[in-house]
């Protein structure tokens, strides 16, 4: 795998380090020692796909409140999103920043968003699918999140009109931690 820094600490862009030969290619898609030595955490403990109809779909933005916090693996396994990680930790000199990327099936690329950051998506096409890996274990509880339009930041999403945002995520109040 090949990894790089984004502007946000923590948050890497993956990408396979393909072998190829006659047959396609082989490529390891993430490894705990190397991520390891990047200084995050690569222990998953849950898979999750999600399957999108509609191009203009919005999901997020969402994160887990400790102790319960998720590190994220993202990456579009059909079609393609634009991918969005935002700095919640207080301390940071990167807070409320965010950070976008296009994964999509052909580009076969992933964003790593650690803990005390909220993921969030919006589909660019019909039919997309996202496949992503978190350490820790989902807690109802602990689950929080934002609107994808919150004043509190300013994310630059490749398109505002038109999306497809399911009840909760339309409706949350403006941010607070």
């Amino acid at each position: 795998m090949i990894a790089k820094a984004t502007k946000l600490p923590g948050v890497f862009v993956v990408a396979p380090e393909k072998f190829e030969d006659e047959r396609g290619f082989l490529a390891r898609s993430w490894s705990e020692q190397e991520l390891a030595a990047l200084g995050v955490d690569g222990r998953f403990s849950e898979g999750n796909v999600s399957f999108n109809k509609h191009a203009g779909t919005l999901r997020g933005m969402h994160y887990q409140a400790a102790p319960c916090g998720q590190a994220k693996l993202i990456r579009c396994t059909r079609g393609s999103i634009y991918d969005v990680g935002v700095d919640l930790r207080e301390d940071s000199e990167t807070f409320k920043q965010s950070v976008g990327i296009e994964l999509s099936a052909e580009n076969r690329l992933m964003l790593y968003v650690p803990e005390q950051f909220a993921h969030g998506y919006l589909t660019l096409e019909d039919d997309t699918e996202v496949h992503y890996q978190v350490t820790g274990v989902y807690s109802p509880e602990s689950a929080r999140g934002f609107r994808w339009d919150d004043p509190a930041f300013d994310i630059k999403w490749p398109q505002t009109n038109g999306l497809i945002i399911n009840e909760r995520d339309r409706t949350y109040p403006d941010f607070k931690l």
